[in-house]
């Protein structure tokens, strides 16, 4: 059931991380310099507020060992307005970095949707729609937290550690060289952790696409997992799917839990050895209680900014993680759109040649295509399955690009045509009914056709017989129809496909199967309105029930991706060859 797995972040390694990590700040949070500017002054007052408070103190104790009436007011009223500025600072540095991730995601979010929309078919054909989702919704997010996360708490923590080293150092810079010894054994841990991290950052958001995915396919065909007792199949997937996930979660959770108190461990040893050194000192150096409970406090406070620092390790290493899947798709070229023509209403002339086509390199699946199609002219093309029949219908819409050979329409090279032109030429019913969760009318008047006229959107489905069951809805053409139009029947969904197809009016009709998901009755009442809707019009019909196209003008037979045969319906049984054979077994299956 499911498709090729999407390729997922690289191989772990801090080669990549900087140049991802540089596009993702330059590229996006970038666009909001002035929020970042903010920020920045508000976390820079912060960490001036939290020194104060060290420094603070010192008056405190040198207060209460003077007894001086000036300490006993100044104190508090430092205090509380330390407080107050700290507020406000954290206010601003939280506030506008927040502003910033919430732009981020929304902006990378749409770029890619919007570039999804417009990668070439096989990159969906070799995706399974769960990851494409899970990338849009949880990695964005991811990408979100290591631009915007990581960096308030490098402002705030950041600047914190700078203003408290210096004012260590400022008091007794001997003694802060010992508390600086300490680095080297930090930054080993943390780029040792940063790795592991990113390892199983990678490991977990691939997890969670293929969770992504299995839930999507079993809750889009639950009727076919209730019909076939799948239940049991598909929970077994599920579930090993979420066990998979569970378990490198668990083994992320562990490498973060563990990490914390090793390096709460170092940071206490070195403030117990700083603690020896002040009381050694306050002997031979004769320095003040206040001054030694102002350094002692200091060198605490910093413990926790540390601390912090390091927990972004696994934040940015998640986001790059993200963000190297993210930007692998965005990289990904769109789809060829090398055509500059702009193309007015054609007459509908469509002439192949020489065309060979595959989906894999060593495997053909059109060879040697050689067709003309006049205007107004309705083909038929048949053969059993994997002939190349839609394929060619495909090709005509530039879902893929023709590997040699030529499509012209009204002798215009299609690939010299710029491709939104190309496409308001053809209108498309294919087998596989697409509905979106609107209304019928929204999902007649689709994407281009939203702005046509009520009345026109009405003879478009009079047309398709559509108003019948229409009228019989709760709120007609205002009601909704469900994700995929599951409150109609497949029947109706085709043929609100058809009426969508009708209203968009196109000088060419490609007609894939088009009625194969309608009773008799319904499919006689479609081929009596399509026979006068194609009068005039190109029609292309691919069909299964050879019945459906014997009034076609021209039948072209298929096997194996080459014409094996042309001509009418009746010419090509009277030649007795591959068609009269197929005939004779699809009339016989119609029987039945």
């Amino acid at each position: 059931m499911s498709k090729q797995s999407t390729k997922p972040a690289s191989e772990s390694g801090t080669a990549i991380s900087w140049p991802i990590y540089r596009r993702l700040l330059l590229g996006y949070s970038a666009h909001y310099w002035r929020f970042f500017l903010l920020s920045f002054i508000g976390y820079l007052l912060y960490a001036g507020a939290q020194t104060s408070y060290a420094h603070l103190m010192k008056y405190f104790v040198d207060g209460i060992e003077s007894g001086e009436e000036v300490y006993i007011y100044a104190v508090p009223a430092a205090a509380v307005g330390i407080t107050l500025l700290r507020g406000i600072a954290y206010f601003l540095g939280t506030y506008f970095l927040t502003r910033i991730s919430l732009n981020v995601v929304n902006d990378l979010r749409k770029e890619l949707f919007d570039h999804l929309m417009v990668l070439p078919s096989q990159v969906h054909d070799n995706s399974n729609s769960g990851e494409l989702v899970s990338m849009i919704t949880y990695n964005v997010t991811q990408v979100s937290a290591a631009a915007t996360q990581a960096v308030k708490v490098l402002f705030r923590e950041g600047l914190l550690v700078i203003g408290l080293l210096g004012y260590l150092l400022y008091q007794n810079w001997r003694l802060t060289l010992l508390f600086i010894l300490v680095a080297p054994i930090l930054a080993g841990l943390v780029s040792y952790v940063g790795k592991k991290f990113r390892y199983l950052s990678e490991k977990m958001q691939a997890s969670m696409g293929k969770v992504t995915h299995i839930s999507n396919e079993a809750l889009q065909g639950y009727r076919i997992v209730r019909s076939y007792g799948g239940e049991d199949y598909e929970s077994s997937r599920f579930y090993e799917a979420s066990d998979k996930n569970t378990k490198q979660g668990v083994r992320f959770s562990f490498v973060d839990s563990i990490q914390t108190p090793v390096l709460q461990f170092i940071i206490a040893t070195a403030l117990a050895g700083i603690m020896f050194l002040v009381l050694y000192m306050n002997r031979s150096e004769g320095a003040t209680t206040g001054d030694l409970v102002a350094y002692v406090t200091a060198a605490g406070l910093i413990a926790k900014p540390v601390r912090t620092l390091s927990e972004i390790i696994a934040i940015v290493q998640k986001g790059l993680a993200a963000a190297q899947s993210v930007f692998d798709m965005l990289d990904r070229p769109p789809e060829e759109n090398s055509g500059s023509a702009q193309l007015e209403r054609i007459q509908g002339r469509i002439d192949i040649k020489d065309l060979t086509f595959s989906y894999e390199s060593d495997q053909p699946v059109l060879q040697g295509i050689n067709l003309i199609i006049e205007p107004g002219q309705t083909v038929a093309l048949v053969g059993r399955s994997g002939s190349g029949k839609s394929t060619l219908a495909n090709l005509l819409l530039r879902f893929y690009e023709v590997d040699n050979g030529q499509i012209l329409l009204d002798g215009v090279d299609i690939n010299d045509i710029e491709i939104a032109s190309l496409r308001k030429q053809l209108a498309l019913v294919n087998q596989q009914v697409v509905l979106f969760n609107d209304t019928v009318e929204r999902n007649i008047a689709y994407g281009q056709l939203a702005d046509v006229s009520k009345e026109d959107i009405l003879k478009a489905a009079n047309d398709a017989h559509t108003i019948e069951f229409i009228n019989e809805l709760p709120n007609g053409m205002d009601t909704l129809v469900g994700e995929d139009g599951t409150r109609l029947s497949g029947g109706q969904r085709q043929r609100l496909s058809i009426a969508r197809a009708l209203l968009k009016d196109a000088p060419i009709l490609i007609l894939d199967e088009a009625t194969s998901a309608l009773d008799t009755e319904s499919e006689r009442n479609i081929q009596e309105a399509l026979e006068a809707v194609m009068a005039g019009r190109t029609t292309l019909v691919i069909a299964h029930r050879l019945s459906t196209i014997e009034n076609a003008d021209h039948i072209v037979v298929m096997d194996q991706g080459r014409i094996v045969e042309q001509g009418t319906h009746q010419e090509l049984i009277d030649q007795s060859g591959y068609y009269a054979k197929l005939h004779s077994i699809n009339f016989s299956e119609e029987l039945v």
